[in-house]
């Protein structure tokens, strides 16, 4: 092997070395990028208005900052004494699962009981799996120091972006071959489009989805719902995974009334998702990418493996993003005009 290859080899090594020692800054440049590309999109809107960019930034980051505030101003404080409330009674509802598995049994036909048997084991198994989940997310969630800076500097990042976007877009195109970069520009016009409308959709899709269960479950007359219905909300943000874990803990918290309660609360998600599926997701999400949800679940598991609870929230617009770069880049560009 020539001298220049090992030298090669060894810068590219090297460059994964350091790219992974600051995966957490790339991580929240990403973040900073998916936020500006989604106000961007309001920057333009009053751009129309023969607005300065200046003044439509301004407007636009005044408008999320003014947001913000009233949301943590009017429901953060009852949201954190709902979730400690929620913290408290979810392994008390959990505890009425066995004695909710023996009334089904005596439901159940004979022959199928021993389909059942491992429903106690599994319980038990649930109730501490799901307080440790629960217990610990919230501890590190309010607790945290390092995320609230982490979020400042997205904040940060993001003013910037949005500032001035061009001289990055340029210094980035400037990375590739002088004969690719026009091709680099329709490309990343396409993962602009793409990513801001996946992250308007998503938001539309949270907002209504934490309304509807926090409403559903106040008809329901379910102990704590403007808790859950923001718990439902957010892990909306986290598709196959995320529809799950919101579900535990009302169905816990209406075990503590009745079986029949806690059944009415599966049907109120199973209901509200299919609206999401069927529904909200192809109204708002049209130009979003079609994510095959084997892939997405895989990239979900892989990017919490490795960074984290940031990791997976960030996990599913990076694949947005990689499968328009692989569907433009490998596809279109490589696979289909190989000869």
């Amino acid at each position: 092997m020539r001298i220049g290859s090992l030298l090669g080899l060894f810068l590219f090594i090297l460059s994964v070395y350091i790219l992974w020692k600051i995966k957490t800054v790339i991580l929240l440049g990403f973040a900073a990028v998916v936020f500006a590309t989604t106000l961007n999109r309001l920057v333009r809107f009053l751009l129309r208005f023969r607005l300065k960019r200046a003044f439509a930034i301004i407007i636009s980051v005044g408008f999320c900052l003014g947001l913000l505030s009233g949301f943590f101003v009017l429901v953060v404080p009852p949201f954190i004494d709902q979730v400690q409330q929620l913290i408290d009674l979810v392994p008390i509802g959990l505890q009425q699962i066995p004695e909710w598995a023996n009334w089904v049994r005596n439901l159940v036909p004979d022959g199928l009981l021993d389909d059942i048997g491992g429903l106690n084991v599994f319980t038990q198994n649930l109730r501490s799996w799901v307080t440790k989940l629960f217990g610990n997310f919230f501890d590190i969630f309010y607790s945290s120091i390092g995320l609230v800076l982490n979020m400042l500097l997205v904040v940060v990042v993001t003013i910037m972006l949005l500032a001035n976007p061009e001289p990055y877009r340029r210094g980035f195109i400037l990375l590739f071959p002088a004969f690719y970069r026009r091709r680099i520009q329709e490309i990343l016009d396409e993962c602009e489009d793409t990513l801001g409308g996946w992250a308007v959709g998503i938001l539309f899709n949270m907002t209504v989805i934490a309304i509807l269960s926090g409403l559903g479950l106040w008809i329901l007359q379910v102990q704590l719902p403007l808790a859950n219905g923001l718990l439902a909300g957010i892990f909306t943000f986290i598709p196959n995974l995320g529809p799950t874990l919101s579900v535990i803990p009302p169905v816990a918290l209406a075990l503590l009334d009745s079986p029949w309660k806690a059944l009415a609360v599966v049907i109120l998600y199973i209901v509200i998702q299919q609206i999401e599926s069927n529904i909200l997701t192809p109204l708002v999400m049209q130009k979003q990418v079609s994510l095959l949800p084997a892939v997405t679940l895989l990239s979900q598991m892989a990017f919490a493996i490795f960074f984290g609870i940031f990791g997976l929230f960030l996990a599913l617009p990076i694949v947005v993003v990689a499968q328009v770069c692989l569907k433009e880049v490998l596809v279109k560009d490589i696979l289909n005009k190989w000869e």
